[in-house]
């Protein structure tokens, strides 16, 4: 009998596969026998007690020409899946907390969910770098302007971002002086009504922005640099950054086997660490991104070690 799979993600029709993520482990997961289902976005509720979803059954093809087709979608439950993979991006807003409580229902039901809803709602992808305040570069969290400001006044030149943001949106650079820094801080905490975040500038950033997986808490041998091009200081590939695979250094696994072991503890089997310089400055547990990148340029099977582990853990 196929192991059933079932994942969240956001439209399926609109993704780019060359980059994909999660369309790599939809493909692992197929080439295993899986039996793959789409769960339609928006779908996921409770019904009577029981968590579940419209749920179509999923083919996937690498082909840019059409690269999946879709059955019939039906309320199904989710315990009635052998795994849920929980891959819809940011923002981590009220819709998605409230689809980690159904994915987390769906759980005490007997559902195996990747990653664990409960840790997806406790590790802020920004404030989880500050369990490890070893690894870290000086960071401030605060919603008071006169905080920032001696934090810029410390370190001279700071980064500043929201604490919901992905793919390089809402990050400001600034520096002791700068007269942008009163409506920087008016944009990023609403005129003090939002946390956000401030980190000493590392300027290694224009040697990239590394981006480590981990797989069940174990480091992957390769990682992808993100380098700023042109005028942009900000890495990120959604911001324009180019890609370079590289193996890790001695470093990078000092704070991924630093981090690895408390996030497996909290059930975050596929992880992101973005490392600049040597400093820990975000722990992506969302929807981590890059794996097709890193295989394509290590001759890696990154979705492979990760279903290893998840089989591996089934049983």
């Amino acid at each position: 009998m196929h192991r059933r799979l079932a994942v969240v993600m956001d439209p399926i029709a609109g993704i780019k596969i060359v980059k994909d993520s999660t369309f790599a482990m939809l493909l692992e997961a197929q080439r295993r026998g899986w039996a793959l289902h789409y769960v339609v976005p928006g779908s996921l509720g409770m019904r009577g007690g029981t968590a579940g979803g419209r749920l179509a059954p999923l083919a996937v093809k690498d082909d840019k020409a059409g690269w999946f087709q879709l059955g019939d979608a039906a309320w199904t439950p989710l315990s009635a899946m052998d795994l849920v993979l929980m891959r819809k991006d940011p923002p981590v807003d009220a819709d998605f907390l409230h689809d980690t409580q159904v994915l987390s229902a769906a759980a005490a039901q007997g559902a195996r969910v990747c990653n664990d809803p409960a840790g997806l709602r406790d590790l802020n992808e920004k404030l989880a770098a500050l369990l490890f305040p070893d690894c870290i570069p000086p960071t401030l969290v605060s919603r008071e302007a006169p905080e920032f400001k001696a934090f810029a006044a410390e370190h001279g030149e700071i980064v500043l971002k929201t604490l919901d943001g992905m793919g390089g949106r809402s990050i400001f650079r600034s520096r002791r002086g700068d007269p942008n820094l009163n409506v920087i801080l008016e944009t990023l905490t609403a005129d003090g009504r939002h946390l956000a975040m401030a980190q000493r500038f590392l300027p290694e950033i224009a040697d990239g922005d590394k981006r480590v997986l981990l797989v069940d808490g174990v480091p992957v041998s390769h990682c992808l640099a993100r380098i700023p091009q042109g005028d942009e200081f900000r890495g990120n590939l959604a911001a324009g950054g180019r890609g370079e695979v590289r193996t890790l250094t001695a470093r990078d696994r000092e704070i991924a086997e630093r981090v690895g072991p408390e996030l497996r503890r909290r059930g975050m089997q596929f992880v992101g660490l973005d490392v600049i310089g040597g400093y820990l400055t975000e722990v992506n547990v969302t929807s981590p991104t890059c794996i097709r990148e890193i295989d394509a340029g290590a001759g890696l099977n990154i979705a492979g070690l990760l279903f290893d582990a998840l089989e591996r853990d089934a049983g």
